[in-house]
């Protein structure tokens, strides 16, 4: 039986994933901060600055500003973006850089927390061509929270009727026709990043493909 991962062991493997990131990102021309990232229409630039603002903002700040905003979420992020948006990608990598071991959220469910910065990390890098992965142990966390409900993101909606299994590591959930590939493709093919099942295999792959297009 997999032990369950702990609270404390989650936040250490998010701040493991934040500081890759940034190391990542620090010698990048300030160009390629403009490029699209795998997530809608947001430039990496913009990518980073959200991540920022999710490890900003406690329950009670997060709960004003979509009450303010009449529960339009994408104009809550937008604004939240902006608010922590540098003038230049310098300022707005600093920012980022201060809150690397943040554990403010606007929710207790550092699963979720973890996966924002593992599936963020990954719209950027892949555009990018930056080939650094998270750890198997992070993407499992966040693969099994993301098999287990719809939050912020209809992962477990996309995954209904599917079998899905890591080929390397203990992840697997579900029944159906089989979806197999690295913990990491199934955890961003479940995040909606349809781009990802070009490296998964099985009978059930059209299937999710259609689902994270959706």
């Amino acid at each position: 039986m997999t032990k369950p991962v702990t609270r404390d062991e989650l936040w250490a493997m998010a701040h493991a994933e934040r500081a890759a990131l940034a190391d990542d990102l620090a010698a990048l021309e300030d160009a390629r901060w403009a490029e699209r990232s795998l997530c809608g229409d947001w430039t990496v630039e913009e990518v980073v600055a959200h991540l920022t603002a999710a490890a900003s903002i406690g329950r009670l700040r997060w709960l004003r500003s979509v009450v303010g905003v009449r529960f339009d979420f994408d104009e809550h992020n937008a604004r939240r973006l902006a608010e922590h948006r540098g003038a230049t990608p310098a300022e707005t990598l600093e920012r980022f850089r201060a809150v690397v071991t943040s554990t403010t959220a606007a929710s207790g469910h550092t699963a979720a927390w973890l996966g924002e910065v593992v599936v963020h990390a990954q719209d950027i890098r892949r555009p990018l061509g930056l080939l650094r992965e998270p750890s198997v142990e992070a993407a499992t966390a966040v693969a099994h929270f993301y098999a287990s409900r719809d939050f912020t993101v209809t992962s477990r909606s996309a995954i209904e009727g599917l079998r899905l299994e890591a080929s390397d590591g203990p992840f697997t959930t579900g029944t159906g026709p089989l979806v197999s590939g690295t913990t990491l493709a199934l955890t961003m093919a479940m995040a909606g990043r349809a781009v990802y099942c070009d490296d998964l295999t099985g009978p059930g792959v059209d299937t999710l493909r259609e689902r994270s297009l959706g």
